[in-house]
């Protein structure tokens, strides 16, 4: 029935495509780099050991509907991901006081992905073929962080424009349908991709706060940002961070510290994200058998 959509027919098309060879025209962010970095937990760099499995251990939708990728196709997702940030964002949204503006877009855009993974899994659900309820509850928790994100762009005035607004939100809705083609088609593929945006949202962050920190640090953390990530109810944070069984608990007393908070939440997307193109089991530390083996890390 799936293959059926002609939306997969299209995404079936450019894994072909991409299957070319861009390994030379592409250049890691530095921050995601073989090397340690400030900031990143050590899961980043990490390689999963996972065992062989048969079909009936397979336990994430990477495993049941999805296969490897080729370093080929690895390297052309970070490449066409950086190229459409550097030709479209950095464009669209250049020159100072601009930021927030770029940040507004690029966190509208970055809900898509749950949103889809969330429908694809709906899907498999209603349709009989597989379910399982954790995925949904940690895709949501990833989309409604990325909503706080948005949240806090917006109280900072990044969505005052109208153009701003437009352009944003009609590249996000083409972006959902390209995701849940993707996701359709191989969910490791719709993963992988997603990992390589995080990458990127991971570096611009950084870079945004090693250029402004001494200014950022004499401005007020929103309020939004305040109950989110320090007052309020932190159930929600809490389930999108599926590497420890001990939550993150950001300092958050001005802007610097927020824009630490979402830095480093573009890390924990990254790992989950590189996490479900293996078959593992994620957990966060709200589960009653919260437990991370250690021998499934190295280096942790």
């Amino acid at each position: 029935m799936i293959k059926g959509f002609s939306v997969v027919s299209l995404a079936s098309f450019l894994f072909s495509v991409a299957t070319v060879d861009t390994t030379a025209a592409f250049t890691h962010p530095p921050a995601f780099s073989n090397k340690s970095t400030r900031g990143v937990s050590s899961l980043l760099v990490s390689q999963p050991i996972i065992p062989e499995k048969d079909e009936t251990e397979r336990t994430n939708p990477s495993g049941v509907f999805g296969k490897p990728l080729s370093e080929d196709l690895e390297d052309f997702n970070r490449f066409a991901v950086g190229l459409i940030k550097n030709t479209v964002f950095d464009t669209l949204f250049a020159g100072k006081g601009r930021e927030y503006a770029r940040f507004y877009a690029l966190e509208t855009i970055a809900r898509e992905p749950y949103f889809a993974y969330l429908g694809a899994l709906h899907f498999y659900e209603t349709a009989g073929m597989w379910r399982k309820a954790n995925y949904l509850k940690i895709h949501f928790a990833e989309e409604w962080n990325e909503l706080h994100h948005l949240l806090i762009m917006e109280e900072l005035g990044g969505a005052d424009r109208w153009l701003d607004r437009f352009i944003s939100q009609h590249i996000a809705v083409a972006y959902y349908w390209i995701v849940l083609a993707i996701y359709f088609y191989n969910p490791t593929m719709a993963y992988n991709l997603n990992q390589a945006v995080e990458e990127h949202a991971y570096a611009t962050y950084d870079q945004f706060l090693t250029e402004n920190s001494e200014e950022l640090k004499t401005k007020p953390a929103p309020q939004v940002a305040i109950d989110y990530y320090r007052d309020g109810d932190l159930y929600m944070f809490d389930e999108f961070q599926t590497d420890t069984c001990d939550a993150r608990r950001p300092t958050i007393n001005n802007l610097y510290d927020v824009f630490v908070a979402i830095r480093d939440d573009e890390a924990e997307h990254v790992k989950t994200m590189k996490l479900l193109q293996d078959d593992v089991e994620l957990q966060t530390s709200h589960d009653a058998t919260c437990e991370v083996p250690p021998e499934m890390y190295q280096g942790v």
